[in-house]
């Protein structure tokens, strides 16, 4: 299993992030995780393009309550996958601090 996952997104206002995401080491399928990742910001960006003006802080706080509805389906130990969630949110987050950013381009010539 690789250890990281290479990700690319380019963001509605052109902004571009380009990661190597550190994977945990009982990931199962990097490939899954990437398709998974690809549909979920598709959809936020699509849905965020319908509602209109989202400020940022809900977007981060509907994902939270996403994953812990998520962590609530697994049937193990309540505190057991609070540390995975941890631990996986820190692992991203660390991913995101080495991320090579391109802004897009903007103003007139």
């Amino acid at each position: 299993m690789p250890s990281t996952l290479p990700f690319r997104y380019t963001s509605p206002t052109g902004e571009r992030f380009e990661l190597d995401f550190r994977l945990h080491p009982d990931t199962v399928s990097a490939m899954r995780v990437s398709q998974l990742l690809d549909r979920l910001l598709e959809t936020l960006d699509q849905e965020i393009g319908v509602l209109g003006d989202t400020a940022n802080g809900d977007v981060l706080q509907a994902l939270t309550m996403a994953l812990a509805v998520r962590a609530g389906l697994i049937h193990a130990d309540q505190q057991l996958t609070g540390r995975l969630c941890d631990d996986l949110l820190r692992r991203s987050l660390a991913s995101l601090s080495e991320a090579r950013r391109h802004h897009a381009l903007s103003g007139r010539a």
